[in-house]
């Protein structure tokens, strides 16, 4: 499915995987923080969410290696890159 249209039709749940610091400074409205490093213990948290997961940070780095992650384990996410340009899409929707 195009990554675009899953956020700006709002068919996915946004992830920042950057540090709370990080996320308090700018984020996507109605983005959930969940910083890469605490993903393997919130596993559980990510399974109740509305799939696909689609995850942003800076600079897309740390969101793909939790898209690798999270997608060994079955679940369905994309890497969004830049959370400014997750903000970008979501705005034109």
């Amino acid at each position: 499915m195009d990554l675009e249209k899953i956020i700006t039709e709002n068919l996915g749940t946004i992830i920042d995987v950057r540090s709370y610091a990080e996320f308090m400074g700018g984020h996507v409205v109605d983005s959930i923080n969940i910083p890469l490093n605490e993903i393997p213990q919130r596993i559980e948290e990510l399974k109740q969410l509305k799939t696909p997961l689609i995850l942003c940070c800076a600079s897309g780095n740390r969101s793909g290696q939790a898209q690798y992650y999270l997608s060994q384990l079955g679940i369905e996410c994309y890497n969004g890159g830049s959370w400014l340009d997750v903000n970008y899409h979501q705005s034109n929707s």
